[in-house]
């Protein structure tokens, strides 16, 4: 019987791909409601908020784990993603939901340098080179000093503030179990957002109720499919396959919102997606 070349099966290939789809879904149900007069800071609160009560059974705090939360580091990495939220669901009040996560891939490019200065990690030639290919590609979607809008800034914002917390990640790996992390993060958010998340209280229908739910649920179960394939997979083989999120963003934002990229945009997003995946595989290589 032949053996597959690959420890990594296509299930976790679709695995990350619905995780990522599921993603994109929530933040498209996210534009809807913010487009209906619905505050960026209460719908980032719904996300999460429910994300937190429905992975909590899965993620599993220990008695041991309680004192954690009075480390202000977690509070750092918590603000760090709320500000990323808040910053992607301005942008998408205005912005295609592809461009919008055309700027947004500018963390993975913060995040390389950002680890080199503060926690020594390694730079070599080619993956700088490869980068900073891939952040040209930020550049023609977002179009600094020739059409760029105050959207796309809050895209690449709102993909300044991810890098940060992938650093910040990084930085607490060691410290805190991956599933603790996850779960301080939805529940410190929660608590961060909650003094603005009310205050225009929102009316509520059942179509806003649904899309509430489709938000919160979308991110929560793209998030815990991400925490399931990390625990079978290590992060170099996951990280290529993040690069479907733009895919699915222009799938969804084509048959959503009947959004488009333009040629520059489109041009943009593949050059950032052959970008990143080879600045990983070269990685993996040692390179």
């Amino acid at each position: 019987m032949t053996q597959p070349s690959s420890p990594y099966s296509a299930r976790l290939v679709l695995t990350v791909v619905v995780a990522m789809t599921l993603i994109v879904g929530g933040d498209a149900a996210a534009t809807v409601l913010t487009g209906s007069g619905f505050p960026q800071t209460f719908v980032a609160w719904t996300r999460f908020a429910v994300a937190a009560v429905l992975l909590a059974p899965f993620l599993g705090l220990r008695r041991s784990e309680v004192a954690h939360f009075l480390d202000w580091r977690l509070y750092l990495r918590a603000g760090l993603i709320v500000g990323g939220i808040v910053s992607i669901l301005t942008a998408l009040l205005t912005e295609p939901l592809a461009n919008v996560f055309g700027g947004f891939f500018v963390g993975p490019v913060v995040s390389y340098f950002l680890s080199a200065a503060l926690l020594g990690e390694r730079i070599t030639p080619l993956r700088t080179l490869l980068l900073l290919g891939s952040f040209a590609g930020v550049l023609l979607v977002v179009k600094p000093g020739f059409g760029m809008t105050v959207g796309m800034a809050f895209s690449l914002l709102a993909g300044t503030f991810y890098g940060g917390y992938l650093v910040a990640t990084r930085w607490l790996a060691s410290a805190f179990r991956p599933r603790f992390l996850l779960l301080s993060q939805l529940s410190i958010g929660a608590v961060m957002l909650s003094p603005f998340a009310f205050a225009d209280r929102p009316d509520f229908t059942v179509l806003a109720l649904a899309l509430v739910l489709m938000s919160a649920l979308g991110s929560a179960g793209g998030n815990l499919l991400l925490v399931l394939a990390n625990r079978s997979a290590p992060a170099g083989v996951i990280a290529p396959l993040i690069y479907s999120q733009l895919v699915a963003a222009m799938a969804i934002g084509w048959a959503v919102f009947g959004d488009w990229p333009d040629l520059l945009s489109f041009a943009g997003l593949v050059v950032i997606m052959v970008g990143g995946v080879s600045s990983v595989w070269f990685a993996r290589q040692g390179r």
